[in-house]
Protein backbone atom coordinates (compact mmCIF):
# COMPACT_ATOMS: atom_id res chain seq x y z
CA UNK A 1 0.00 0.00 0.00
CA UNK A 2 1.37 3.39 -1.04
CA UNK A 3 2.20 6.10 1.90
CA UNK A 4 -0.79 8.47 0.54
CA UNK A 5 -3.18 5.39 1.20
CA UNK A 6 -1.85 4.23 4.34
CA UNK A 7 -1.91 8.29 5.47
CA UNK A 8 -5.80 8.07 4.08
CA UNK A 9 -6.74 5.45 6.00
CA UNK A 10 -5.34 7.04 9.48
CA UNK A 11 -7.79 10.34 8.37
CA UNK A 12 -10.59 8.27 8.45
CA UNK A 13 -9.64 6.89 11.72
CA UNK A 14 -8.83 10.06 13.21
CA UNK A 15 -11.63 11.84 12.07
CA UNK A 16 -14.06 9.72 13.40
CA UNK A 17 -12.20 9.85 17.46
CA UNK A 18 -13.74 12.12 20.34
CA UNK A 19 -10.98 13.90 21.22
CA UNK A 20 -10.70 15.14 17.68
CA UNK A 21 -14.50 15.60 17.44
CA UNK A 22 -14.77 17.57 20.48
CA UNK A 23 -11.11 19.00 19.97
CA UNK A 24 -9.56 17.97 23.12
CA UNK A 25 -5.63 18.61 23.21
CA UNK A 26 -5.18 21.92 21.78
CA UNK A 27 -4.65 23.90 24.31
CA UNK A 28 -7.61 26.31 24.05
CA UNK A 29 -7.16 26.78 19.96
CA UNK A 30 -9.72 26.67 17.53
CA UNK A 31 -10.05 23.30 16.15
CA UNK A 32 -9.12 23.36 12.65
CA UNK A 33 -7.07 20.57 10.78
CA UNK A 34 -5.13 20.47 7.99
CA UNK A 35 -3.87 17.38 6.02
CA UNK A 36 -1.26 17.99 4.29
CA UNK A 37 -0.99 15.58 0.65
CA UNK A 38 1.18 15.81 -2.72
CA UNK A 39 -0.65 17.58 -4.99
CA UNK A 40 0.54 14.94 -7.53
CA UNK A 41 -2.06 12.72 -5.76
CA UNK A 42 -4.95 15.17 -6.28
CA UNK A 43 -6.88 12.20 -7.57
CA UNK A 44 -6.12 9.69 -4.97
CA UNK A 45 -6.91 12.48 -2.23
CA UNK A 46 -10.31 13.09 -4.39
CA UNK A 47 -11.57 9.27 -5.03
CA UNK A 48 -11.02 8.63 -0.88
CA UNK A 49 -12.80 11.98 0.05
CA UNK A 50 -16.26 11.31 -2.36
CA UNK A 51 -15.83 7.64 -0.52
CA UNK A 52 -15.93 9.07 2.97
CA UNK A 53 -18.41 11.39 2.44
CA UNK A 54 -20.75 8.41 1.29
CA UNK A 55 -19.37 6.08 4.03
CA UNK A 56 -22.79 5.61 6.37
CA UNK A 57 -20.70 3.66 8.47
CA UNK A 58 -18.54 7.02 10.32
CA UNK A 59 -19.17 8.05 13.65
CA UNK A 60 -18.91 11.59 12.53
CA UNK A 61 -21.05 13.62 9.67
CA UNK A 62 -18.84 15.23 6.93
CA UNK A 63 -20.11 18.49 5.71
CA UNK A 64 -18.12 19.33 2.47
CA UNK A 65 -17.57 22.27 1.25
CA UNK A 66 -15.48 22.51 -2.05
CA UNK A 67 -13.95 25.87 -2.13
CA UNK A 68 -14.03 26.05 -5.79
CA UNK A 69 -17.85 24.91 -6.26
CA UNK A 70 -18.53 27.89 -3.75
CA UNK A 71 -16.22 29.94 -5.80
CA UNK A 72 -18.56 29.18 -8.89
CA UNK A 73 -21.86 29.35 -6.90
CA UNK A 74 -20.91 32.74 -5.72
CA UNK A 75 -20.26 33.60 -9.14
CA UNK A 76 -23.05 32.65 -10.39
CA UNK A 77 -25.24 34.74 -8.24
CA UNK A 78 -23.25 37.85 -9.45
CA UNK A 79 -24.20 36.44 -12.84
CA UNK A 80 -20.72 36.97 -13.94
CA UNK A 81 -20.06 33.20 -14.52
CA UNK A 82 -20.86 33.72 -18.76
CA UNK A 83 -19.20 37.24 -19.12
CA UNK A 84 -15.69 36.44 -17.23
CA UNK A 85 -13.96 35.15 -20.41
CA UNK A 86 -14.89 38.33 -22.37
CA UNK A 87 -14.19 40.28 -19.80
CA UNK A 88 -10.76 38.97 -19.44
CA UNK A 89 -10.08 39.09 -23.16
CA UNK A 90 -11.29 42.80 -23.64
CA UNK A 91 -9.79 44.03 -20.49
CA UNK A 92 -6.83 41.52 -19.19
CA UNK A 93 -6.91 38.59 -16.23
CA UNK A 94 -5.84 41.32 -13.83
CA UNK A 95 -8.68 43.56 -13.82
CA UNK A 96 -10.86 39.78 -14.29
CA UNK A 97 -9.10 39.26 -10.71
CA UNK A 98 -9.77 42.50 -8.95
CA UNK A 99 -13.51 42.91 -9.87
CA UNK A 100 -14.10 38.98 -8.94
CA UNK A 101 -12.18 40.16 -5.75
CA UNK A 102 -14.60 42.10 -4.83
CA UNK A 103 -17.33 39.91 -4.44
CA UNK A 104 -15.65 36.76 -3.98
CA UNK A 105 -14.43 37.25 -1.01
CA UNK A 106 -13.88 35.93 2.43
CA UNK A 107 -17.12 36.93 3.78
CA UNK A 108 -19.48 35.99 0.71
CA UNK A 109 -17.41 31.99 0.90
CA UNK A 110 -17.85 32.17 4.50
CA UNK A 111 -21.97 33.00 3.94
CA UNK A 112 -22.38 30.51 1.31
CA UNK A 113 -20.57 27.90 3.49
CA UNK A 114 -22.64 28.26 6.36
CA UNK A 115 -24.90 26.17 7.80
CA UNK A 116 -27.40 25.63 10.59
CA UNK A 117 -27.58 24.17 13.36
CA UNK A 118 -23.84 22.78 13.82
CA UNK A 119 -24.58 19.67 15.08
CA UNK A 120 -22.31 17.17 17.43
CA UNK A 121 -20.03 15.09 15.71
CA UNK A 122 -20.21 16.96 12.38
CA UNK A 123 -17.06 18.38 10.60
CA UNK A 124 -16.64 21.03 8.10
CA UNK A 125 -14.82 19.33 5.55
CA UNK A 126 -12.73 21.73 3.59
CA UNK A 127 -12.09 20.65 -0.53
CA UNK A 128 -11.01 22.58 -3.43
CA UNK A 129 -8.23 24.36 -2.31
CA UNK A 130 -5.72 23.95 -5.04
CA UNK A 131 -8.67 24.25 -7.85
CA UNK A 132 -9.59 28.24 -5.75
CA UNK A 133 -6.71 29.37 -6.17
CA UNK A 134 -5.52 32.15 -6.69
CA UNK A 135 -9.18 33.23 -5.87
CA UNK A 136 -9.27 32.19 -3.13
CA UNK A 137 -6.25 31.74 -0.41
CA UNK A 138 -6.53 29.72 2.56
CA UNK A 139 -4.82 31.46 5.35
CA UNK A 140 -6.89 34.38 4.83
CA UNK A 141 -10.26 31.93 4.38
CA UNK A 142 -9.19 30.44 7.81
CA UNK A 143 -9.27 33.66 9.69
CA UNK A 144 -12.57 34.54 8.23
CA UNK A 145 -14.50 31.06 9.86
CA UNK A 146 -12.76 31.00 12.70
CA UNK A 147 -15.22 32.79 14.34
CA UNK A 148 -18.50 31.32 12.17
CA UNK A 149 -17.45 27.90 13.03
CA UNK A 150 -15.89 27.26 16.31
CA UNK A 151 -18.14 24.27 17.43
CA UNK A 152 -17.22 22.25 15.02
CA UNK A 153 -13.84 20.68 13.66
CA UNK A 154 -12.56 21.98 10.50
CA UNK A 155 -10.52 19.59 8.51
CA UNK A 156 -8.62 20.65 5.32
CA UNK A 157 -7.56 18.83 2.19
CA UNK A 158 -4.57 20.74 1.73
CA UNK A 159 -2.40 19.75 -1.63
CA UNK A 160 0.68 21.38 0.30
CA UNK A 161 2.48 21.61 2.92
CA UNK A 162 1.92 23.08 6.52
CA UNK A 163 4.42 23.37 9.04
CA UNK A 164 2.85 24.53 12.02
CA UNK A 165 3.77 27.92 11.17
CA UNK A 166 2.91 28.29 7.08
CA UNK A 167 0.76 27.03 4.49
CA UNK A 168 2.78 26.62 0.97
CA UNK A 169 0.25 25.71 -1.71
CA UNK A 170 1.94 23.14 -4.18
CA UNK A 171 5.04 23.50 -1.99
CA UNK A 172 6.00 25.58 -4.53
CA UNK A 173 4.02 28.80 -4.13
CA UNK A 174 5.07 31.50 -1.22
CA UNK A 175 4.60 30.19 2.17
CA UNK A 176 1.87 32.27 4.01
CA UNK A 177 1.65 33.09 7.64
CA UNK A 178 -1.42 30.74 9.57
CA UNK A 179 -0.43 29.11 12.58
CA UNK A 180 -3.94 28.36 14.11
CA UNK A 181 -4.30 24.80 12.64
CA UNK A 182 -2.68 21.76 13.38
CA UNK A 183 -1.46 18.64 11.20
CA UNK A 184 -3.95 15.89 11.45
CA UNK A 185 -2.17 12.68 10.05
CA UNK A 186 1.57 13.85 9.71
CA UNK A 187 3.88 12.35 7.23
CA UNK A 188 4.93 13.78 3.84
CA UNK A 189 4.39 11.63 0.76
CA UNK A 190 7.58 13.39 -0.96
Amino acid sequence: MSKINERLDSLKLEIQKPEFLEGKGLSNEVNIRIFCYDAADEMIVRHFTEQLIVDQSLDCHLIERNLYKVFLSICEDKRITDKASQMEEKKGKDFLFQNLQKFANNKSFVEKMQYEPHEPGDVLLLTGVGEVFPFMRIHSLLEALQPEFPDIPILVMYPGKYDGRFVRLFDKLEANPYYRAFNIVGGSDK
